[in-house]
């Protein structure tokens, strides 16, 4: 791996949970070195909340961007969301790209999640993660790929990408909407727990005479290589340059309408459409929104993380908030006298990503398009909240080119639910609303 990518602690508030992610520094090393105690140690550490014996066996990278009160808290953050852990598997180790992994996979009532843990040469973790256990991987078959599905390649240089396109059934040229992520290294699905938002989309714009291309997010295939450099990481190394190549392999497809070609955003990919768009330009003929936020990435990040402690049953350490509030406050410094160069950035993301992140006003870019744009939000989403619907209402509701849509009971994966939104809606198995997907296809049916 790419020995310069930057530590990542994330809450990875777009799945509903808090996630540790940070990759230190991971050099190569051999694998025969065994550090099987040392991961088992770290595990029981996190189990007993022993924030201060995990940091005292981190390299100074991880070291810097972590608090011990952070690691502590995060055992009993995640039985508040989902419940008591049931069982443990056995632990196992994968190599990849000449990196060590250990990793164990625990059970709780209302999920599963991986520990996966990797070390430096001289024994300290550069690495600890905790990711929802993948699925079992399928027994491959000769009709995986269903009849009105065809297997493509997203390229932009040295990377690649494998996708899907889906088409209706009949012949002919076909308007297209190509699928653009949310935050994290998503699949192709858009897959979050039993559901796959993105697989929904495509199965029901097909039905209604609408192609689908939908591909494995950089960060999902390629892991810290994705990036070149610390200095590289940016949003649009991660997304939108992806995004504007897959745009044009589309145009270039025998069963696609060239001048018919659309874009689909989900909360960050919708943030970062009005970018996609300038930068395809006449390329693309209309763009569509969902949950899309029209805030900074950090104010939402401490209004989830705040709402997710007032419905905790007995409360997250409140030390958790604060700090991330103060590094929040403190990024909003960057590149000033004020700045605090000690104190972590949110989520362990370099200083390259936010910049890109601060230099970039969705709101503004979406009021220089004139395509046709329909933004579409779910009422139940605390992710990305009516508050973002209000502002993009109200900075574009005199242009005639927008159209804008709310679903009283739907959450951030635009699916159905009731009551007080929670993490846990997105473990339960669910389906794009009908009535979005109606919307959609209306919308990019009637653009002429």
């Amino acid at each position: 791996m790419n020995s310069t990518h930057s530590l990542r602690f994330s809450y990875v508030c777009f799945c509903g949970f808090l996630c540790l992610w940070f990759n230190a520094s991971m050099h190569a090393q051999t694998p025969v070195a065994s550090k099987m105690k040392d991961a088992q140690a770290l595990y029981e550490f996190f189990l007993r909340g022993e924030g201060d014996s995990i940091c005292a066996r981190l390299n100074d990278r991880a070291r810097a961007m972590i608090s011990p009160s952070q690691l502590g808290g995060l055992y009993r953050a995640l039985e508040q969301q989902f419940g008591k852990q049931t069982a443990t598997d056995d632990w196992q180790t994968a190599e990849v790209q000449q990196v060590l992994l250990y990793f164990r996979d625990m059970r709780f009532e209302r999920g599963a999640l991986r520990f996966l843990t990797a070390f430096d040469a001289d024994g300290r973790a550069n690495t600890l993660r905790l990711v929802p256990v993948p699925p079992a991987a399928p027994v491959a078959k000769k009709d995986s790929v269903r009849q009105n599905e065809k297997s493509l390649t997203v390229r932009n240089g040295k990377f690649e990408l494998p996708a899907i396109l889906t088409l209706p059934e009949g012949g002919g040229k076909y308007p297209v909407a190509v699928l653009i992520h949310g935050s994290g290294p998503h699949d192709r699905d858009e897959t979050i727990g039993p559901n796959k938002p993105f697989r929904d989309l495509a199965d029901g714009l097909a039905a209604r005479g609408i192609a689908v291309l939908r591909y494995d997010k950089r960060t999902k295939v390629y892991g810290a290589s994705a990036f070149p450099s610390e200095n590289e990481t940016t949003i649009d190394v991660e997304t939108t340059d992806d995004a504007v190549q897959a745009v044009r392999l589309v145009r270039t497809l025998p069963e696609i309408a060239p001048d018919r070609v659309f874009v689909i955003g989900h909360s960050l990919g919708a943030m970062l459409a009005p970018r996609i768009a300038e930068r395809c330009g006449e390329e693309l003929r209309g763009v569509v929104f969902l949950a899309g936020n029209a805030r900074s990435i950090e104010d939402l990040l401490l209004e989830q993380v705040r709402y997710l402690d007032s419905i905790s049953v007995s409360g997250r350490d409140k030390n958790q908030v604060e700090v991330l509030a103060r590094q929040i406050e403190n990024l909003k410094k960057l590149d000033t006298e004020s700045f605090d160069e000690h104190t972590p950035l949110p989520l362990g993301l370099p200083r390259s990503y936010w910049i890109s992140l601060r230099d970039y006003r969705q709101v503004d870019s979406a009021e220089g398009l004139r395509l046709p744009i329909l933004i579409l939000q779910g009422e139940r989403d605390y992710q990305v909240t009516m508050r973002d619907f209000a502002i993009w209402q109200s900075a574009l509701k005199k242009k005639s080119n927008v159209r804008f849509k709310s679903y009283p009971a739907l959450n951030h994966l635009f699916m159905k639910g009731t009551g007080k939104p929670a993490p846990e809606e997105y473990m339960r198995r669910g389906t794009v609303d009908e009535e979005v997907t109606s919307d959609i296809a209306d919308f990019i049916l009637s653009v002429p």
